[in-house]
């Protein structure tokens, strides 16, 4: 009886992975320090039982020598001992720089021969309305221009994952690699750079519009004159980095973003993201189609703002989600086009976390995300936004994991496909704090033992399939209806406290 009782119990776990320092392989593509990492690798596995790693496979790095150079041999190595440590391994595609954004500890930009090309054309990168670059990541706008050596940006990371799937096919094959993230913007998520803390920005600033490169210029001319308005333009009234949304002209009560060229340009902004990730990640699964791995797509959490009627911060970064309009279920629709998981952020926050003028509701917006992603039938993972090792942090993200608790008969009916803590320090091993983090482990696999044989907490990993159908203007518009949230507990039945 005991163990039919723990064989439904396992079904409520939820797999725990800890993301890699940063620089585990340095901008120099050397792995520095195995020993400490399999130290440390070794009693996260050992005492606290968790399930794997994530890691940033670094564009900047591999391909840093030149076109088509690709040196892979630290991070296989890396990887290799991650695996005979029996951790399974959620590689990102990295094609962004690192440094700039919350939490960056070291700099790797991307490649330099690639950073040349923006020497004579600096509207390769995302810009804003007064021209300042943002040197982190590739403008959307280029995506399909042979700018790079006669490659298109999706050439190049089409190509860069095709290799990495050449050299790390082996350990996809045993099982070891189990999830690709494919890198779709600054810090890896399907975001615009709208708040860039190398620019200035500070919490909680509205952002701003990223679209005033050349060539994104020059393609919503094009799209305004198509639907009739050749008057229109980008905005000029949306303010600065850290101006206060009343404010400005366009976010303010009936201001332009509630106006009919508001909306044509928001749709157009918003569209252009997920476009851009759609094509993306259809290139990710046309290269691992057939093998036993998932894809996933990062989103950013932009809790702040989301109390004030205009999503500022939001839409700036490219979600045009209103009270209205649901900008985060499209997202979720176009990875159901390829079977891919939403990773979402900000899982440890709780409204209280900010002052009030921050008007941020991380607790809202995490169950509005996670709950289109499940209505749109595809599994949601996620993380914490910023360092955590309290009590009050880790109980949020269990109830997130679980969000109607345990279900003591079975699967139950609302559970996140995995959760990633950010990330692996000394600090994690400070006595207090890694006895609470062994609790927290626990508790997410509710109160069973590690399991190494995701079958049993029904994560069987089946061969990628490809898309049968693509992803349409019309299916963004159908995603965008408002739907509602799935109902939370007011709090976790499996606290760490409890």
């Amino acid at each position: 009886m005991a163990a039919n009782y723990n064989e439904k119990l396992l079904l409520n776990y939820v797999p725990v992975y800890v993301t890699l320092p940063l620089g585990v392989v340095n901008v120099e593509n050397v792995f520095a320090d195995p020993e400490t990492v399999e130290t440390q690798l070794k009693r996260l596995k050992e005492e606290a039982g968790i399930d794997g790693v994530m890691v940033d496979v670094w564009w900047g790095i591999i391909e840093s020598k030149g076109p088509k150079q690709y040196d892979w041999t630290a991070y296989k190595t890396l990887f290799q001992l991650i695996a005979r440590l029996g951790l399974k391994i959620q590689a990102i595609m990295s094609f962004h720089q690192c440094g700039g954004n919350v939490g960056d500890v070291v700099t790797i930009p991307i490649p330099k021969w690639v950073r040349e090309v923006g020497e004579s054309d600096p509207d390769i990168y995302y810009t804003n309305r007064r021209g300042t670059r943002d040197i982190e990541y590739l403008s959307l706008g280029v995506d399909n221009l042979p700018l790079f050596a006669g490659r298109t940006p999706v050439q190049m990371y089409s190509d860069y994952m095709g290799s990495f799937k050449e050299n790390m096919l082996e350990l996809i094959e045993a099982g070891a690699i189990v999830d690709i993230e494919v890198g779709l913007g600054p810090a890896g998520e399907l975001r615009y750079p709208a708040y860039p803390q190398s620019q200035g920005w500070v919490f909680p600033g509205i952002g701003e519009f990223q679209c005033y490169d050349k060539y994104l210029k020059s393609e919503f001319k094009e799209a305004a004159a198509k639907a009739g308005h050749p008057e229109w333009d980008l905005p000029d009234n949306a303010g600065e980095y850290n101006d206060k949304a009343e404010e400005t002209g366009f976010f303010k009560t009936n201001g332009t973003y509630v106006s009919e060229e508001g909306k044509f340009f928001l749709t157009w902004y918003s569209n252009k993201l997920i476009f851009h990730g759609d094509q993306i990640i259809g290139e990710a699964n046309k290269i691992f189609a057939g093998l036993k791995v998932n894809l996933a797509a990062k989103v950013s959490g932009i809790h702040w703002l989301y109390n004030h009627h205009s999503h500022a911060a939001e839409l700036t970064a490219g979600y045009y989600n209103l009270y209205e309009r649901d900008g985060y279920r499209p997202i979720a629709r176009m990875l159901s086009k390829h079977y891919g998981t939403l990773n979402f952020t900000c899982l440890e926050m709780k409204d209280t976390d900010n002052s009030a003028e921050a008007l941020s509701a991380p607790q809202e917006l995490v169950q509005m995300v996670l709950s289109k992603a499940w209505k749109e039938g595809i599994e949601v993972a996620g993380e914490n936004a910023l360092e955590t090792y309290g009590t009050k942090g880790y109980n949020q993200i269990l109830l997130n994991a679980r969000p109607n608790g345990v279900n003591h008969n079975g699967k139950p009916k609302l559970r996140m496909y995995g959760f990633t803590y950010l990330r692996l320090s000394d600090t994690v091993f400070q006595e207090n704090n890694f006895e609470l983090f062994k609790k927290f482990v626990r508790k997410m696999h509710a109160d069973q033992d590690y399991c190494g044989d995701a079958e049993k907490y029904g994560h069987e990993i089946v061969p990628l399939k490809t898309p049968n159908s693509h992803l349409t203007v019309e299916d963004i518009a159908d995603a965008a209806q408002p739907s509602g949230a799935f109902k939370w507990d007011a709090e976790t039945d499996m606290k760490v406290d409890g």
